[in-house]
């Protein structure tokens, strides 16, 4: 693989996605290491990349997270570490110890979870472990940054004698405190502290009273500071000792120093392996945000991406809550250049941003946003030409400018080789200009370059559909609305639909058709053929859309049936074996009933056990002999359908249960009726017919001729009034 040339990276809008990356990341060396990100040049070391960032991005998916890989960079820690006789700052040793810390735990994490993250882990374990430094950076710093007095034995002695000098200091400035207290000499303040030192507030007229040393006066001159004299000789030995402590502490510092500086390129190898780390993080996070991932990368020359998205547009709609259309497209060795059409606003121009910016990202191992079933190859070099490159620099139009680039293009173009040009051969006179791009198209053509080509002019059309491995494109539009439809349709040229366009703009039809008129006629109606081809294209794919809709939904249907048909035979199979079961048990139980009935007349034994016998021997002889297995199932078979016939009888039950409730509710719902005595009724769930003899009070006496009985009224429904 080759690099590819900063302009392609800025055509495509590379830098832009840089910043987006660098922007997630966590550490500042990982920003730094996320702007300078771009193609490579090995592919074994792009591979491997891209395997750690898919590796990074599954971890959000498990409940195997990856450790924190923060850091503060010892960038100058490393280089005092490089000078002979310097000494590290506290804070430096602190920063030193936090990265082989975070070191030993992505070690310890990697290699419990190998078979997750084999990249990772590949990557971490090549990094010699050291343990040592960090257990050596506490036993002399605290977590407070303060050095311990365990340090060294000097050290502890030095401030057990300060804490004791201490002790004096304050046990004899509290007596001098209570002295000159009780002569009244001091201030109400009675205290104070001057260069961190303890001094009496003595008033200014008794100055002279309080032995000792001046350390000042207040503001206005009525206090006079004093350190007392009792305490003078304390304090030069405080003093004597701070000093002491102060230079055993550089001495241990610089013996720290000095155990550490042999590991300081593993420390460096340590900064710049956890800066790889946050910057995979952070293309795992980018990736994430935009449903990216590793799509297959084959060995042959084959693109072919999937609903792809374009990243910078994705994530811009993202944020905005709006829909971002994805495209499909594919280059292969029958399929070599692709020469895009149709009208401008249909987003050709982003059709080829996407392939190029795609590939790029690949080839600088980010993850893409394609579908999971695409496969991408690899390019040595990345052509691109695209927008309006004019150069004020060197004083050149747009198209002189162009054809030094189609120059360079010329140059470096073969078979391993992505070109992308947008609005080929404009900039210069329609006729000729278009004759000049169908050459350099030719040229391409014939070194076996891959590319993606938009374009307005008829004679590219016409070229890509005359070349074998070479193909015409164009962006769906809605040909009543003309609005766009974001889809690339491959097979046909597009139409510019100038005129329509215009017409939909409020140009006057007259100007329009004067217009037509000035132009070849064959240009008119090629570009009208293509318009109504596309049409056409669109219906026949709306069309094909529903009658392959409706050829799933029948197919689904006679599925359905016939399931249903095999289901209904089976159980009427069995329903039938069961029938015949039980008229032969019928039959039987007739058989015995008679023999039953012969003996309670004749209460003869002998010929009952004889007919018995020869029912049971005439009923033996009809049995198949069956297996056990065979029985077994039989019985599980009877089993089942006596199971369904009782779900149906459930099923019947509460079903007119149902029903008897739906008419207990209706009739609680009908308006009830004005009993009359001689009316004819019954009761509600009754069902006996007797008639009123007396009604009071919401009582009635119904008389069923062998007895009466008194109920309420609501109880009773109507059977017949009686007629006046």
């Amino acid at each position: 693989m080759q690099n590819i040339h900063p302009k392609t990276l800025q055509d495509l809008e590379f830098p832009t996605v840089r910043e987006q990356v660098s922007a997630r990341c966590t550490t500042d060396l990982g920003k730094l290491e996320a702007l300078e990100i771009g193609p490579f040049t090995d592919s074994e070391l792009l591979m491997k990349t891209l395997g750690q960032t898919s590796e990074y991005l599954a971890s959000y998916d498990n409940d195997n997270r990856i450790p924190n890989h923060g850091f503060d960079q010892i960038h100058g820690e490393l280089k005092l570490l490089g000078i002979e006789n310097t000494t590290l700052e506290i804070s430096g040793f602190r920063r030193i110890s936090s990265i082989c810390t975070t070191i030993e735990l992505h070690q310890k994490f990697f290699k419990k979870f190998k078979e997750y993250y084999p990249l990772l882990f590949e990557e971490t374990s090549r990094l010699e472990g050291h343990a040592g430094i960090p257990s050596t950076v506490d036993g002399v710093i605290d977590k407070f940054g303060e050095i311990r007095d365990s340090a060294s034995e000097l050290l502890r002695s030095i401030r057990g004698q300060i804490n004791e000098v201490r002790g004096k200091i304050n046990q004899s400035f509290g007596a001098a405190l209570g002295r000159y207290q009780g002569q009244d000499y001091l201030d109400e303040i009675r205290e104070s502290v001057v260069e961190n030192r303890r001094v009496l507030a003595v008033k200014a007229m008794y100055r002279k009273k309080v032995k000792g040393t001046v350390m000042g006066t207040s503001k206005t001159g009525s206090i006079v500071y004093i350190i007392p004299e009792a305490t003078l000789s304390y304090t030069r030995e405080l003093n004597n000792l701070e000093f002491e402590e102060k230079e055993e502490i550089q001495r241990i510092l610089n013996q720290l120093t000095d155990d550490i500086r042999p590991y300081r390129e593993l420390l460096a190898e340590y900064q710049s392996h956890l800066s790889h780390i946050d910057l995979t993080s952070a293309k795992a996070k980018y990736a994430s945000e935009m449903n990216a991932l590793l799509p297959e990368i084959n060995p042959e020359r084959n693109l072919f991406l999937r609903d792809a998205y374009h990243p910078l547009l994705y994530m811009t709609n993202k944020l905005k809550k709006e829909k971002t259309w994805p495209q499909t497209i594919q280059l292969h060795g029958e399929n070599r250049i692709i020469v895009i059409s149709g009208p401008n606003a249909g987003g050709k121009s982003i059709t080829l941003k996407t392939i190029g910016l795609l590939q790029v990202m690949l080839q600088s191992g980010l993850l893409i946003p394609v579908h999971e079933r695409s496969s991408v190859c690899l390019f040595d070099k990345i052509l691109t030409d695209i927008g309006d490159n004019q150069s004020i620099e060197n004083h050149l139009s747009t198209y002189s400018y162009r054809l030094k680039n189609m120059n360079q293009f010329l140059k470096k173009c073969n078979a391993k080789t992505l070109f992308l040009i947008d609005e080929f051969g404009t900039g210069s006179d329609p006729e000729l200009g278009g004759a000049l791009a169908e050459a350099f198209l030719e040229v391409f053509y014939e070194r076996e370059a891959y590319g993606v080509i938009t374009t307005h002019y008829a004679n590219l059309k016409a070229l890509a559909n005359e070349l074998p491995h070479a193909t015409n494109a164009n962006m769906m539009f809605n040909s009543k609305t003309l609005e766009p439809t974001f889809q690339l349709i491959l097979g046909e040229a597009g139409s510019s639909f100038t005129f329509e366009v215009a017409q939909k703009n409020g140009i006057p039809y007259s100007l329009i058709n004067k217009a037509k008129k000035k132009i070849e006629r064959g240009k008119v109606r090629f570009d009208a053929t293509i318009a109504k081809l596309q049409k056409e294209r669109s219906k026949m794919a709306q069309t094909g859309s529903r009658l392959q809709e409706e050829e799933t939904k029948a197919r689904d249907e006679a599925e359905r049936l016939e399931k249903l048909n095999a289901k209904i035979k089976s159980k009427l199979e069995n329903y039938q074996e069961l029938y015949d079961h039980n008229q032969r048990m019928i039959q039987l139980g007739d058989k015995v009933n008679t023999v039953a009935e012969r003996y309670f007349i004749d209460n003869k034994k002998r010929p009952l056990i004889s007919e018995l016998l020869r029912i049971v021997e005439t009923e033996n002889s009809k049995r198949k002999k069956t297996t056990a297995k065979q029985a077994k199932a039989k019985q599980a078979q009877k089993k089942q359908v006596a199971q369904e016939l009782e779900k149906k009888i459930v099923k019947v039950r509460q079903e007119r249960k149902i029903e008897k409730k739906k008419a207990i509710q209706k009739e609680k719902n009908k308006p009830r009726p004005v009993f009359k005595v001689g009316d004819r009724v019954r009761m509600q769930d009754g069902k006996a017919v007797g008639s009123i003899d007396t009604l009071e009070k919401g009582k009635a006496v119904v008389n069923y001729g062998m007895f009466t009985t008194q109920v309420s009224v609501d109880q009773l429904e109507l059977v017949e009034s009686i007629k006046n």
